[in-house]
C-alpha cells in the first residue's frame, strides 16, 4: 500500500495507477452538491473562493454531527452528482477528488486533461473513516450545515485510485 500526502504534487499523482491502494495523510476539504454549485458560480463571477483549490483534494462528504468527537460519521457520497461541477474546479487547480462510484466519460477525460486523480473509498464505512480524521474545522459556507466546506486533517485515510492521471478507470476495466 502506497502512502501519499497532501497537498498532492504532480509527481505523486503521476506515480498513481488505477486500482492501487493508498493511505492519504494531510489536509482534505469536504464539499457536496450545494458547496460545489456555489464555488462554480463564484468561479464564473471571478469571485474569491473560501479556499485556494490549487493542489488540493475535495472529499465528497457531508459529515454527521460530531457530538463530543472530532467528527461524526464521514462516509463518501455518490461522486457522479458532482460531475457537472468537476471541470471548473479542475481548471482552477483542484488535483484530487474522493468519493464513491463511477464518473462520467466527460469527467474521466477532464481528469486526464488536467492530470488529476479520482480516489474512491467505501460507502458504509463512515464511522471507521471518522477515526482517521485528526481535526475538523468549517472552512466555508457555514450556512450549509453538514454541506459546508470542512477542512479535515487526516492520517492514513484509506483510498483506492479510481481514475488515474492517464484516464485509466477501474470501473471501465470492470466493464471489460
Amino acid at each position: 500500500m502506497k502512502k501519499i500526502a497532501t497537498p498532492l504534487s504532480d509527481e505523486s499523482i503521476k506515480s498513481l495507477k488505477a486500482g492501487e491502494e493508498v493511505l492519504l495523510t494531510g489536509t482534505i476539504y469536504t464539499a457536496r452538491d450545494q458547496a460545489h454549485l456555489r464555488m462554480c458560480r463564484m468561479i464564473e463571477k471571478e469571485e474569491k473562493l473560501p479556499l485556494e483549490l490549487k493542489g488540493e483534494t475535495i472529499y465528497y462528504c457531508g459529515p454527521s454531527p460530531a457530538g463530543e468527537r472530532i467528527i461524526g460519521s464521514c462516509g463518501p457520497t455518490t461522486s457522479s452528482r458532482m460531475d457537472a461541477f468537476t471541470e471548473p474546479l479542475l481548471r482552477v487547480g483542484l488535483l484530487g477528488m474522493i468519493g464513491k462510484g463511477s464518473r462520467s466519460e466527460e469527467v474521466r477525460e477532464a481528469i486526464k486533461r488536467y492530470k488529476a486523480v479520482y480516489f474512491i473509498t467505501p460507502g458504509g464505512a463512515g464511522a471507521y473513516l471518522s477515526k482517521k480524521v485528526k481535526s475538523s474545522v468549517v472552512e466555508g459556507f457555514e450556512d450549509l450545515g453538514p454541506e459546508a466546506i470542512y477542512r479535515l486533517d487526516v492520517e492514513d485515510f484509506p483510498l483506492v485510485v479510481g481514475i488515474d492521471s492517464k484516464g485509466n478507470d477501474i470501473y471501465k476495466r470492470g466493464e471489460k
